[in-house]
């Protein structure tokens, strides 16, 4: 519960947001009241006059006139405080926004304090001295290197780029595709082992009339 409470501590400038916001509900409630008076005096001059009772009816009036005068007073001090009441509420904010600025500024600070403009400057000539360093080593190992070598290495390359382009292509379905039922075998014509009548006919002509003709 100590824990709690003092996560949820209540400040001084909340303390005045809240007295100020009470202090405007009951000038609202009051609010409420003179109109209700203003309306009884209203009641009240109608019927006096109603009555002959000229006198009271503008007595009512100047007390209702009265009333009016204590509503417009009021009326002010509402709109007092709720400016006050915003005033405070955006100073806080903005009390809010220069702490986090002030706490961002010191983050940056000490960021700078870790990585300083002498070490970014180191590292980027170690870097540079590396990158100068692996071109000599590519130029030693170039020069190992004859023309034949230079050779098999580029088609080695190839055949990798080869290889890997054959990877990416779809594989052949290794079953047998399959066959389609809709005119089974067995319900084929079978093939005709001896020759048409007709044919067999014209032969047999053709062979009584070759020795007539002989």
């Amino acid at each position: 519960m100590g824990s709690s409470a003092s996560k949820h501590k209540i400040t001084s400038q909340d303390k005045a947001i809240l007295d100020l916001k009470i202090q405007r509900d009951k000038l609202k409630k009051y609010q409420k009241k003179v109109n209700v008076v203003i309306e009884a005096e209203v009641r009240a001059a109608k019927k006096a006059l109603d009555q002959g009772h000229k006198k009271q009816a503008l007595l009512a009036l100047k007390k209702k006139k009265y009333q009016e005068q204590l509503l417009e007073k009021t009326e002010q001090q509402l709109i007092n405080l709720e400016e006050l009441t915003h005033t405070i509420e955006y100073a806080l904010v903005e009390k809010q926004v220069m702490e986090g600025l002030k706490q961002g500024n010191q983050v940056l600070t000490d960021i700078h304090k870790e990585m300083s403009l002498e070490d970014v400057d180191k590292l980027m000539d170690d870097t540079a001295e590396a990158i100068a360093y692996q071109e000599e080593i590519d130029q030693a190992i170039s020069g190992l290197l004859s023309p034949e070598d230079e050779e098999d290495i580029l088609k080695e390359l190839e055949q990798l780029q080869v290889e890997e382009m054959q990877a990416e292509l779809p594989s052949v379905p290794a079953n047998q595709l399959p066959i389609s039922t809709s005119t089974p075998v067995d319900e084929l014509p079978a093939v005709p082992t001896h020759a048409p009548v007709a044919a067999a006919k014209k032969a047999k002509e053709r062979n009584l009339e070759e020795p007539m003709l002989a």
